[in-house]
């Protein structure tokens, strides 16, 4: 691996100043700290920067329902944010915000670049207006009634109860989510990115990245990618309507900047306002021929942000575009979606009051290699592995052998030792380079793997050689000596190795040690005829109290912000991503599901609807009503007197058209495929179907 001094800029994803930090988006800041600390360990000249996502219509209308100005909410969650990464030990060297003027001149000037090189065009659109509050809405401040499923309170741009995509104008009975007045469509002029003409240049960075180097993108992400180029690249939408928080576009009255192109900017100028105060060159980092290198740690769902429209903005805009884009998945907790009502949605301020910090860390980065892939969170695996690896196998080393140290030898380990204990540190310090490789390759799993059976060669020897054993041994003081300065250097090196996932720990060892802070070179020494301080408790275990106050707080945490919450993070600017998954259920929530035979008493037409037939259902000595979107594939005639399956314990809902008391299970694409499950031969009326 070559040791040639490297300039790396990193980032991660920006914060939205609407929330505040949880435990999904600590993945990623944790994963970037990490990669960012082992890079300053090899001596690179490594920055890394970030800053709150401030501008948009969440921010606008938070502040404006807690009667504060926007830079007020801005300024308070920038506070809460830097305390929670502060906590967790991630390293910034500068943390910033989108709403500064380092950003705002940036941003127009790309804005202005882009214009003048013929790919930004005005055009007349149309949107969804709120006549009270007398503002365009973004898709997700409008709500209504599904037009597939027709459940009530749904968002303009998908179902989160059936999962169905749709555009805003498909949405029954709308409203708007601001104000509750039914929106008025409008016709507004907008600026767009003419994204498609940069479809070459797009198609070129993303095999070959910049200079012909190899790909920013990880597999997956450029095969996701090449979807987007299948269907045709769409002119983006880069301007929004007063009132809006954010960049007016000038010789544009009324007209901002969209949010998502301002963000990322917001590296250039976190990065700018640390060159600013370091005396550092800016243009030298961002022009399109320099030999520094740029990194972004993403979560997949911007990965169409950063990997279609940033590098297309940069480009044509004269700078640089990304060396590499690294994509992460999402977080799971105990195998299933982060949940409110299980307590599993957990801020990172819940778990500050219950567990260290450094744990998590550990736990992740033990989780994190350099694929897409979601990490679980296993609360019961988590104890498991601190207790056992981090505690048992790593603490323990130096627990076991530091005593010694300092009440037989005055805290001075030996001068020399004999060539079995040389052969032994050498085993670990020959692993280095490895686990070196591993770090910069971010694949973080591997490398803690390869660190955990370092840790048990050493506690296989400590348990061969028994120190303390041997203390008790008539003339055993020499060996004892060696042997505990032996341990205490494999201690050494594997809080080294350590070091980039528990840099407070590693801080409280070098202090332990009485040494200068480790960096990797370190591997190639050994700690000899020096004086230690007395040990410290440096950790210790978990317990299943602490797990289940963290979960019990962490409810009623999200329940008393329940009625709080505003609409979801980055919510007027993810024009293209998909609904959300509904939460998992576990095989207790489907037993309580009731299946019922029914017969079809009554089928007959909706008026008004074009896809919904009204059943009027014998569920055995008792009927039922319900409202199926079933027309297109059958008439009236052919359900007539015919068996189907329906959930007989649905809270009834209402509708548009009256009240619905159950659902009849259906399958297929659609059209006349669809088609009504039926029972076997001999089913009767109200027969449980198990």
């Amino acid at each position: 691996m070559s040791q040639t001094k490297r300039q790396i800029l990193v980032t991660s994803a920006l914060p939205y100043a609407n929330g505040h930090i949880h435990l999904g988006h600590l993945v990623e800041y944790i994963q970037t700290d990490i990669w960012v600390r082992f890079q300053k360990m090899r001596g690179h000249e490594c920055y890394y920067v970030c800053a709150d996502d401030t501008h948009g219509t969440p921010v606008m209308l938070r502040a404006e329902q807690e009667g504060i100005s926007p830079d007020e909410l801005i300024a308070r969650m920038q506070d809460a944010h830097l305390a929670d990464f502060e906590a967790f030990h991630i390293a910034f060297d500068n943390y910033y915000s989108t709403n500064s003027e380092e950003n705002r001149e940036l941003a127009l000037g790309m804005f202005g670049k882009l214009r003048e090189a013929g790919l930004i065009v005005k055009r007349e659109t149309e949107h969804y207006y709120d006549p009270e509050r007398k503002m365009f809405l973004p898709d997700r401040y409008i709500k209504g009634e599904c037009p597939k499923c027709h459940a009530q309170d749904q968002y303009g741009d998908g179902c989160e109860v059936c999962g169905a995509t749709y555009s805003t104008t498909d949405l029954i009975n709308p409203r708007s989510a601001v104000s509750g007045a039914r929106p008025e469509r409008r016709k507004t002029e907008h600026f767009f990115f003419r994204l498609n003409e940069c479809a070459a240049f797009l198609q070129d960075w993303m095999r070959n990245g910049r200079d012909g180097h190899g790909s920013p993108l990880q597999a997956e992400m450029l095969h996701k990618l090449q979807e987007w180029f299948e269907t045709g690249l769409m002119d983006w939408e880069v301007s929004r309507d007063a009132p809006y928080f954010g960049f007016e576009i000038p010789g544009a009255p009324g007209k901002y900047l969209y949010v998502w192109l301002d963000a990322p900017v917001g590296y250039m100028a976190s990065f700018k306002n640390l060159c600013t105060r370091k005396d550092i060159d800016f243009d030298a980092w961002w022009n399109p021929h320099s030999e520094t290198e740029l990194y972004h740690f993403i979560g997949k769902d911007i990965l169409n942000f950063h990997a279609l429209f940033w590098p297309a903005t940069l480009h044509f805009s004269g700078y640089r575009t990304p060396d590499r884009i690294c994509v992460h998945g999402f977080l799971t907790v105990n195998g299933q979606k982060m949940s409110k009502s299980r307590g599993t949605f957990i801020m990172a301020r819940t778990y500050l009051q219950h567990l260290p910090p450094e744990y998590l860390r550990y736990y992740f980065a033990a989780k994190l290699n350099d694929r897409v892939e979601d990490i679980d969170l296993n609360l019961e695996d988590f104890m498991a592995r601190v207790n056992s690896n981090l505690v048992g196998k790593y603490i323990n080393i130096a627990s076991r052998s530091a005593g010694f140290i300092s009440k037989r030898f005055e805290g001075r380990l030996c001068s020399e030792l004999p060539n079995e204990e040389i052969v032994l540190l050498g085993k670990l310090q020959a692993a280095a380079d490895e686990i070196a490789d591993l770090y910069e390759n971010r694949r973080f799993s591997e490398a803690i793997r390869r660190i955990m059976a370092l840790a048990d060669m050493a506690n296989e020897f400590i348990n061969e050689t028994r120190p303390w054993e041997v203390a008790k041994q008539e003339g055993g003081e020499q060996r004892l000596h060696e042997l505990c300065t032996a341990n205490i250097n494999m201690f050494r090196l594997l809080t080294l190795y350590l070091k980039p996932v528990l840099p407070q720990l590693a801080a409280k060892v070098e202090d332990f040690l009485n040494i200068e802070p480790l960096d990797w070179s370190s591997s190639k020494n050994l700690l000899l005829d020096h004086l230690i301080n007395r040990y410290q408790h440096l950790a210790k275990r978990i317990e299943q109290k602490q797990i289940d106050a963290m979960l019990a707080d962490s409810r009623q945490t999200m329940q008393a912000d329940k009625d709080a919450q505003s609409p979801a993070r980055h919510a007027d600017r993810q024009q293209h991503a998909h609904p959300p998954i509904a939460e998992t259920i576990g095989i207790d929530d489907f037993a309580r599901i009731d299946l019922r035979v029914a017969r079809i008493v009554e089928a007959r037409p909706v008026e008004g609807a074009d896809k919904l037939l009204q059943l009027t259902l014998d569920i055995g000595g008792e009927t039922r009503n319900v409202f199926a979107g079933i027309k297109s594939a059958y008439t009236p005639e052919q359900l007539q007197g015919r068996l189907t399956v329906m959930v007989a314990n649905l809270a009834p809902r209402k509708m548009r058209f009256g009240v619905s008391e159950g659902m009849v299970l259906a399958a297929g694409p659609g059209g006349k495929e669809l088609f009504i499950l039926e029972p076997d031969q001999g089913a009767q009326p109200g027969m449980k179907i198990k």
